[in-house]
């Protein structure tokens, strides 16, 4: 079979409306799937929730008022600067742990290669795991956002339609990322291993460590290059100052670009 092609010879087509049905069992069944499995649910769904509590409880002087720095600083507390932090770990959870793992385990065990002598297109599994993934995404993003609005009385975004604008963007670059992984893994242990290897540089990059007021210039230049870094940047402007993160937007929407027709170019269904 080619790399790329399901098989010449298939049986005949569903119609949209019973295609449109078989999505929605085939997602719905993944979405049981995704939540049968307790850890990775909740690694993607409330690890940024857990990690914003997480860091302003443990760590002292994270939640006392920043003074005697410079505009828009100067009385916030650190931990606010953890929220677009703690966003693009929403991002990042699913796209390099969840999405990856879950393709390169049907074509493991040969889903997509049986898949492909039904009228449902194998396609349609990629579909479903996008759409779960990305569901896990909103949810860990609206669970982290009331987490710190509630305990540590996090401010709402400065620039709304801008923040708005950096997540769909974000997420479409790191979920391209994803999608990379998942279109050679032949495993899903490989495609879990190849994700961490590559989620927690992503992370030191997005600020994890060295959150946007203390991150060294030198990381701050190479970090806007990164998806996830530039995800965080631009959601920090958004958050907190007035300018527009048009360097950053324009990298993700590189990422974007590039990332998805090379994921479906390299992708094999078996």
């Amino acid at each position: 079979m080619s790399a790329a092609a399901a098989p010449s010879v298939r049986p005949s087509g569903l119609s949209r409306a019973d295609g449109a049905r078989a999505l929605r069992a085939l997602t719905r069944s993944e979405v049981r799937l995704f939540l049968r499995d307790p850890g990775a649910a909740f690694f993607a769904l409330a690890f940024p929730a857990v990690l914003v509590l997480g860091v302003g409880f443990a760590f002292p002087g994270v939640r006392e008022t920043l003074t005697d720095v410079p505009a828009p600083w100067d009385g916030l507390q650190l931990i606010h600067v953890f929220v677009p932090i703690a966003l693009a770990t929403a991002m990042a959870t699913p796209a390099l742990s969840t999405l990856p793992v879950a393709i390169a385990t049907h074509r493991e065990r040969g889903v997509l290669r049986r898949l492909s002598t039904t009228p449902l297109r194998p396609q349609a599994v990629l579909v479903a795991q996008v759409v779960v993934a990305l569901g896990a995404f909103v949810v860990a993003s609206v669970l982290a956002l009331v987490a710190a609005g509630l305990a540590f009385d996090a401010p709402a975004p400065r620039q709304v339609g801008t923040a708005l604008l950096v997540l769909v963007l974000g997420a479409g670059a790191i979920f391209g990322v994803g999608l990379l992984i998942a279109a050679r893994a032949p495993k899903g242990t490989s495609a879990s291993g190849i994700g961490m290897l590559v989620y927690f540089p992503m992370l030191f990059f997005a600020g994890m460590w060295t959150p946007g007021p203390v991150m060294p210039e030198a990381v701050r230049t190479v970090s806007q290059y990164t998806p996830l870094g530039a995800a965080s940047q631009a959601l920090t402007t958004a958050w907190f100052e007035g300018g527009f993160p048009a360097l950053q937007l324009l990298v993700l929407v590189a990422y974007v670009v590039v990332l998805f027709p090379l994921a479906a170019r390299l992708f094999r269904w078996t």
